[in-house]
């Protein structure tokens, strides 16, 4: 079954794009290519099962097997040493991609309190937008009463769009509601 953002891009996004733009082709219309959903976890270093608990939780938010993420170096500091497991990440392409932002988009921002829209202003100049979620118990999958604790993480669109007007355009017409300045 195709997931229904694949169908309403295919559908309706390529034919709005192209007129908002004037492509001459619709190959040229940017896509969606990858949603990159990532955690940091400083205390990670004290506490081995927090990296756990961190993977456990963004795999069953997005479907897929999360991986933890290793440290790049040596901070004397911080007591951190390089491989050390200090967070966790998961990329997720094709349709679970879809299915993300379909549960994101319809599910879990309409649960954010206060929930006014999403800032225009994570773009990264190249196509790429970077949203930052407070809680991840927004997400209809946590179960509260299994939070050992309330943290954030880091939602990356990587679209193959040439400005960040054209990626702009694309998420809002798959349906993240920008904030209105």
């Amino acid at each position: 079954m195709v997931p229904r953002l694949k169908e309403e891009y295919n559908q309706r996004v390529i034919g709005a794009m192209t007129e908002e733009f004037s492509y001459r082709n619709k190959m040229e219309v940017p896509k969606l290519e990858k949603i990159v959903i990532s955690r940091g976890v400083g205390a990670a270093v004290a506490d081995k099962k927090i990296v756990e608990h961190a993977i456990e939780e963004l795999t069953l938010i997005s479907g897929q097997k999360a991986v933890a993420t290793l440290s790049k170096k040596d901070v004397s500091n911080f007591k951190l040493r390089k491989g050390m497991p200090i967070g966790a990440r998961v990329t997720l392409r094709g349709d679970r991609m879809y299915e993300f932002l379909d549960r994101l988009v319809t599910a879990a921002l309409p649960r954010v309190r206060d929930f006014q829209g999403i800032k225009a202003s994570g773009f990264d100049g190249r196509g790429n937008y970077n949203l930052g979620i407070t809680e991840q118990i927004i997400f209809p999958e946590i179960d509260i009463d299994k939070v050992a604790k309330i943290a954030g993480m880091d939602i990356t669109f990587v679209t193959s769009a040439e400005t960040d007007k054209e990626s702009k355009s694309l998420l809002a017409h798959l349906g993240l509601p920008f904030k209105n300045n």
